[in-house]
């Protein structure tokens, strides 16, 4: 089955680009909910259950957003009430920090699902040529963390293992101190490796060739040819002014059916491109 995450680095970063762009400059509500609600089911397709928790960290912040959007601003000609100090609050305020929570998690979103399929090999495979220093230290620091986390219990079980496992609030801290310690050591070590081998290798040097595991076949290049399409679409929306939305002084904006399909579409090409995957398994066991 050729799912999303499978097709070339350069339609995967695209694809990201145009969604998270369109999302991070259109403050329209239309676009908006389109793009959360494709976020989150991309994530749900991603991640299972795990996108039901990371959205319940996101309510905090989202509370945070209109609450300190009310509080700062009182534009608006709808007065729904006036606050102790005399300020007043207002419609419009409320629906633009609405707005403003919805961005932030479609942003969110969006990128808990590029981290999960923009790897490090992805990066290299689009970066390598150009930037081959960079995209190795910008790889290095993705992997770092969970590199850095899993030796930590390691190291913890090994402490475990000799029977430093156990004890008071102090010495569990220095036995915490003791394996940050040999972490950090053995991170250095490995990166010292790293260096050694890639210099080994001839990384960096003039006419050094790269390898890569993806080929830009001509799915990947009728998929590229579709999200530029419905990009340019809403991208040409934007410039045009049919996408403008304005929440002051009072709520007007207008109105693009086809920006909206097509920015739709974009943003569910991934859900779209799993259930075709989906039905075209079931059609061919079928004919076994």
């Amino acid at each position: 089955m050729q799912s999303f995450k499978t097709y070339h680095p350069l339609v995967n970063f695209t694809y990201f680009v145009a969604v998270i762009g369109v999302t991070m400059f259109c403050m329209h509500p239309v676009l908006l909910g389109i793009s959360v609600v494709s976020g989150f089911a991309h994530a749900w397709v991603l991640f299972g259950k795990r996108a039901f928790r990371t959205c319940l960290y996101l309510i905090p912040l989202c509370i945070v957003a209109v609450l300190f959007n009310v509080l700062l601003n009182h534009r608006g000609e709808t007065i729904l009430t006036y606050f102790p100090s005399g300020n007043p609050l207002t419609l419009e305020s409320v629906l633009y920090g609405l707005a403003a929570a919805v961005m932030l998690c479609a942003v969110v979103l969006h990128f808990s699902c590029f981290t999960a399929i923009m790897t490090s090999d992805k990066l290299l495979c689009l970066t390598g040529r150009l930037f081959p220093s960079l995209s190795l230290i910008f790889s290095m620091t993705l992997r770092f963390v969970p590199h850095l986390t899993n030796r930590i219990q390691k190291v913890r079980m090994a402490q475990r293992g000799i029977g430093e496992g156990d004890g008071n609030s102090l010495r569990r801290l220095r036995q915490a101190i003791t394996a940050l310690s040999v972490t950090l050591d053995w991170s250095l070590e490995n990166a010292v490796d790293t260096a050694d081998s890639m210099r080994a290798r001839g990384h960096g040097l003039p006419g050094r060739t790269t390898f890569s595991l993806y080929t830009f076949d001509r799915y990947n290049r009728g998929l590229l040819f579709i999200i530029l399409l419905l990009g340019g679409v809403v991208i040409g929306s934007g410039i045009a002014g049919k996408i403008r939305f304005f929440y002051y002084p009072a709520l007007s904006g207008n109105t693009a059916p086809l920006a909206y399909a097509a920015y739709g579409v974009l943003c569910f090409l991934p859900i779209l491109i799993e259930i075709r995957e989906v039905f075209r398994w079931k059609y061919l066991q079928s004919k076994i």
